[in-house]
């Protein structure tokens, strides 16, 4: 997978220092098998700090690397700063609005994730939850893609999916997982109600642990000759599914 090569800080000290100003750090990249102690006290640091931490080959750090100078260690900065469940929960009930939340799960494609914040920002959704591993990052090419709705949309990164989805459960909300053998189509599906709607991955869509806890799995007809859609066009047509019902206060 190609990583994003913009708002890098590369080198020891320019990394810890921007953990301890409190920048808003995506993701780590440490070389892997490294016993340089100030490089585990950065992982450490940045742990605690809600970062992403991962052990790269050497190689792959000399290919990441703009300045040539990486001492072991790169940070991507993060374009915004990640909220919790609980605030994405609390913009609904400041609002009195019905909750409305995407779950997207491991959409690594940043061009894919972008698209997908662009539409929740269109339709009013609430929020949208990620993982913190196998996920494209809060990038400047995620921004690009949302065309900047990403600084209008809360966006929580949780550890555990199916932790945040049991969370969200127990404060009523419904999970409609997208699938292609969806137990429903999406115009015979009551979206009324609060949602958390998964969105899968490109390549093998929602992860057994995650659908097996949706309540209900929906699904997007398909008539022509190819089988399924691309993740955020998938998105789309969902969300502006749930929306119409909204507006219409009505399942039709």
């Amino acid at each position: 997978m190609r990583v994003e090569n913009e708002n890098f800080i590369e080198g020891k000290n320019a990394v810890s220092e921007a953990l301890r100003a409190g920048v808003a750090i995506d993701k780590v990249y440490i070389a892997k098998d490294s016993t340089d102690a100030a490089l585990r006290h950065i992982a450490s640091v940045a742990r605690e700090a809600g970062a992403v931490v991962s052990d790269v080959d050497k190689r792959k750090l000399d290919s990441m690397s703009l300045t040539h100078a990486h001492q072991g260690v790169i940070a991507a900065a993060a374009c915004v700063e990640s909220v919790t469940i609980e605030d994405i929960l609390a913009i609904a009930r400041n609002k009195g609005e019905t909750p409305l939340i995407v779950v997207c799960d491991e959409i690594t494609d940043p061009h894919n994730l972008g698209a997908i914040i662009r539409t929740c920002e269109a339709v009013g959704a609430h929020g949208l939850i990620i993982p913190k591993h196998g996920s494209a990052g809060l990038t400047a090419t995620v921004a690009k893609a949302s065309s900047g709705a990403i600084y209008h949309t809360k966006i929580a990164r949780v550890t555990n999916l199916t932790a945040a989805l049991k969370e969200m459960k127990k404060e009523g909300i419904w999970v409609f997982g997208a699938d292609l053998e969806g137990e429903t189509e999406l115009w015979h599906t009551d979206f009324l109600g609060p949602v958390a709607l998964v969105i899968g991955s490109e390549g093998t869509g929602i992860s057994r642990l995650v659908r097996e806890n949706c309540d209900f799995t929906v699904k997007i007809p398909m008539y022509g000759k190819i089988q399924s859609l691309n993740a955020s066009v998938s998105a789309a047509v969902l969300l502006y599914e749930v929306t119409r019902q909204r507006k219409s206060g009505t399942d039709k």
